[in-house]
């Protein structure tokens, strides 16, 4: 059972996936991963991006602790419903609408987002089957979408080796908690 750590919402208990068609991130992780964020001071008024969402955790999370806008992209059919519970009761504890839910497969929603459309922060945590080739098809456009100063969460097995960033994007830390990784990336400076 998940639930939000902190914030307007924290202490909420969150709906889960059924089946084990997903991995969520796990309570200890999300404290560790929320609290690394806070230090840098991205979550306040930020907009938030929720690729892969499974159920919507990281996204309503980053909601409850003062994020302005927060999309949660997912396909599966399951966990897209969940991420509408999850989207409907953040907002409702809320009092306003800042958790959207998009049913389509993260690269395609991210080909078809508005040109000017930037975030400041964003989690993506695909099914750890999710190869490198099809990694770099998120990642590729996403570089673009970002704002100045982003961070950009990448959640993968321990096992996995470091992904490919693509031209825009950089690494600057990553955190090993058991079975996952967490791998930071930020807008790459341009040469100048």
């Amino acid at each position: 059972m998940s639930r939000i750590i902190a914030g307007t919402a924290g202490g909420s208990t969150l709906f889960s996936v059924p089946g084990d068609g997903t991995r969520p991130t796990t309570d200890r992780v999300k404290e560790a991963l929320f609290s690394r964020l806070e230090s840098y001071e991205v979550l306040q008024g930020a907009r938030v991006l929720d690729l892969f969402a499974g159920s919507g955790a990281l996204g309503v999370e980053s909601a409850s602790r003062g994020a302005e806008a927060v999309d949660l992209v997912e396909l599966a059919d399951k966990a897209a419903a969940t991420c509408r519970r999850n989207a409907e009761l953040v907002n409702k504890l809320l009092g306003s609408n800042r958790v959207s839910v998009h049913r389509a497969k993260a690269e395609t929603f991210l080909l078809r987002v508005p040109e000017e459309v930037r975030w400041d922060l964003v989690f993506i945590d695909p099914p750890y089957a999710l190869t490198e080739a099809e990694l770099e098809t998120v990642l590729a456009p996403l570089a673009k979408h970002l704002s100045e100063g982003a961070v950009v969460v990448l959640e993968r097995s321990t096992r996995s080796d470091e992904p490919v960033w693509p031209a825009g994007l950089e690494r600057f830390s990553e955190r090993k908690y058991g079975e996952t990784t967490l791998w930071f990336a930020e807008p790459a400076q341009q040469a100048g």
